[in-house]
């Protein structure tokens, strides 16, 4: 065991004896490490490293039964209980999981380091299987739930055990943020002209890059009617409307590495504090951060159909932390309910 490693996990020890209750991703920003670092402290105790192809270990996950996904960033958690469906396919480095419940877009490249826990850790318990990117950010968890198969986790985390077992973890330095470029350098015509042209809302971040913006940025450059800033207690206002008119909608929040999505009503919306804004359904769980919140914008996006109307959140960085959505599918025209709620906005 190493001097550095036995260092953090005295002073995680310490901060869990002045907060017995702090969840692991904060604990790591407190304590100016990464996720994956701290948890690899736990190595050869109550977690495992794992290693191997992730798409294999993946498409194995429909065995396990029940569980309970756990896709969040900075600002905001999305949490899903039910079963990986059958049909999960790649597609070199892209996935997707679309079952009923469990509806996951995966973006592999951003996979790097996976680990298993096998009892509580510190808030979040029990056992589970958490996924990481270069830099210890978490992309992807996955936990058992007592409707889980045990035997089939045991089974994975024997196939899929690294080696090395060692209880300190390398992670990449965090790159630089992006740099937004001055508007007044960007084909803001043609980029316009790119929005109105799209036939499906996939097409948004292509031509994002294509045009070399940041996806608040391209809000601001949006054509004419397509964007607009709204209020942050219009979120509450959004959320309290959905669930009392029972309106189906999607909700999407992603990762480095994840973007997972609920689909179907919602019922409980809390707002117990300033700091928290949560959907509390059996189900489905979602938390938002509201110090971290910065701007809200109602969206018109193009398709073959007709236009898309979203919800989308920023947080204090410019990254883009939930999006809102009526229930949907392509060929079909926008729940006209669902434009009604965001036009009261």
């Amino acid at each position: 065991m190493t001097t550095q490693t036995i260092s953090l996990k005295d002073r995680w020890n310490h901060l869990l004896l002045e907060k017995p209750k702090l969840r692991i991703r904060d604990a790591a920003d407190a304590l100016k490490v990464s996720e994956a670092e701290l948890l690899a402290t736990g190595c050869s105790e109550n977690v495992t490293r794992l290693q191997g192809n992730w798409p294999d270990l993946l498409q194995k996950f429909p065995h396990l039964g029940e569980v309970r996904c756990i896709t969040r960033n900075q600002t905001a958690a999305h949490s899903r209980f039910g079963t990986f469906d059958e049909s999960i396919a790649f597609f070199g480095q892209m996935g997707q999981v679309t079952g009923p419940e469990i509806d996951l877009r995966l973006f592999m490249s951003h996979w790097k380091y996976g680990f298993a826990t096998r009892a509580a850790n510190h808030g979040e318990g029990g056992q589970s299987f958490q996924f990481f990117d270069p830099y210890g950010t978490a992309v992807h968890k996955v936990f058992l739930t007592a409707q889980s198969s045990i035997s089939v986790y045991e089974e994975l985390v024997q196939t899929f055990q690294s080696v090395d077992q060692s209880d300190f973890q390398a992670v990449a330095p965090l790159e630089a943020p992006r740099v937004e470029r001055p508007d007044s350098e960007v084909d803001v015509e043609g980029f316009r002209k790119g929005w109105l042209a799209t036939e499906d809302t996939h097409e948004f971040s292509g031509l994002l890059k294509k045009f070399g913006v940041t996806r608040q940025q391209g809000l601001r450059l949006a054509p004419a009617g397509c964007a607009r800033e709204i209020p942050l207690s219009a979120i509450r206002i959004m959320l309290e409307e959905v669930a009392s008119q029972e309106l189906p909608i999607m909700v999407f929040v992603g990762s480095p590495g994840c973007v997972q999505i609920h689909t179907g009503p919602i019922k409980n919306i809390v707002s117990s504090s300033a700091e928290w804004l949560s959907i509390l359904d059996e189900r489905f769980i979602f938390h938002l951060h509201n110090p971290l919140v910065a701007t809200a914008w109602i969206v018109k996006k193009a398709t073959k159909d007709a236009f898309v109307t979203s919800l989308e959140i920023f947080d204090t960085k410019g990254e883009n932390a939930a999006i809102f959505f009526g229930k949907r599918k392509p060929g079909q025209p926008e729940d006209t309910a669902w434009q009604k709620v965001l036009e009261k906005l």
